[in-house]
């Protein structure tokens, strides 16, 4: 018998998800929070979409970078929370192992792509404080839509690896993951044989993707604060900070939680509860796609008054 065969005939069926191991008794109590989350991720975001597609004020790359924020936003968390509900509430944990390749697939490449779009909204930000004159000539249309082409791109190609190298893994019957969802990292664990590959690669595309991103963004705000901190008028100064405001919010929501969780997942298994593990985990699904429209509602004027507009012609017709 082949190798390929000996490891197909290794996978599990079935997956079974149990949900946050320790607190099964309160699985129903915290789905209630976890689902007001979720449905206000999905009335900000859709809002937010909504605002920017139906308005060509709006079409400047600061505001198409944003919608493409909700875009993952929405995709991030209607990935996870359907099925995180289900186990929480419903006892639901049951997942094809195909099922669950499939939601790690996703959770991984759209939690790249968003971490390639801040990386974006940042170099919009360094163009338009440290480049205003030509920042309609470096990015225009044509140059936002390859960079999402890129980022896109980049996310399915280095996420796409973890399918065979947990593919490649034998199981031993063991089928049973104490997680809300399915990510590399849990699934790998499950395996009865050597997952130092795993092991390696996940922590090189973690330095390779957010790492690198994270760096580079901070230093387009070195370029930035540099600048802004030249410039003559304190209204100038304040205006530039306040543009950026939100940009960084969101990049702390997004960045924290995530180098946490990954953090804990690789070096401090021992340290931190498995119950703490996984809640946060699911907090890093949740808090950004909640946040990023309020952030972003809050301290941007344009999208504000547009936003209430919107509301008022909603009454109107009804």
């Amino acid at each position: 018998m082949s190798t390929s065969n000996l490891s197909d005939d290794s996978l599990p069926a079935i997956m079974f998800l149990t949900g946050i191991p320790g607190l099964e008794w309160a699985h129903i109590w915290i789905a209630i929070p976890f689902c007001a989350m979720y449905l206000v991720a999905l009335a900000g975001n859709a809002a937010l979409i909504l605002v920017i597609v139906t308005d060509s004020a709006l079409h400047a790359p600061m505001y198409l970078f944003l919608c493409l924020l909700s875009f993952t936003d929405l995709a991030l968390s209607s990935t996870t929370v359907p099925k995180m509900l289900a186990i929480l509430w419903l006892h639901a944990g049951e997942i094809s192992f195909g099922g669950c390749l499939a939601q790690m697939f996703c959770v991984h490449s759209i939690y790249a792509l968003e971490s390639s779009v801040l990386l974006a909204m940042a170099f919009d930000r360094y163009v338009a404080i440290c480049n205003p004159l030509r920042y309609t000539t470096i990015l225009n249309h044509t140059v936002i839509g390859k960079i999402g082409l890129v980022g896109l791109f980049r996310s399915v190609a280095i996420v796409s690896p973890f399918i065979f190298l947990l593919r490649r893994l034998p199981y031993c019957g063991h089928h049973v993951m104490a997680h809300t969802y399915c990510e590399h990292m849990g699934i790998a664990r499950l395996a009865c044989g050597n997952i130092t590959v795993n092991i390696v690669y996940g922590l090189t595309v973690a330095l390779l993707a957010m790492g690198l991103d994270s760096i580079l963004i901070a230093i387009s705000y070195g370029f930035i604060l540099h600048t802004v901190f030249r410039l003559p008028s304190q209204d100038a100064r304040h205006k530039a900070l306040s543009t950026c405001g939100s940009h960084l919010g969101v990049i702390l929501v997004f960045y924290i939680p995530a180098f946490f969780s990954f953090l804990t997942h690789r070096f401090g298994q021992h340290r931190v509860p498995k119950n703490v593990h996984i809640f946060l985990a699911n907090l890093y699904v949740l808090v950004p796609p909640v946040l990023n429209p309020i952030i972003y509602g809050a301290r941007t004027k344009e999208i504000q008054s547009r936003l209430l507009r919107f509301l008022h012609l909603g009454k109107n017709l009804m």
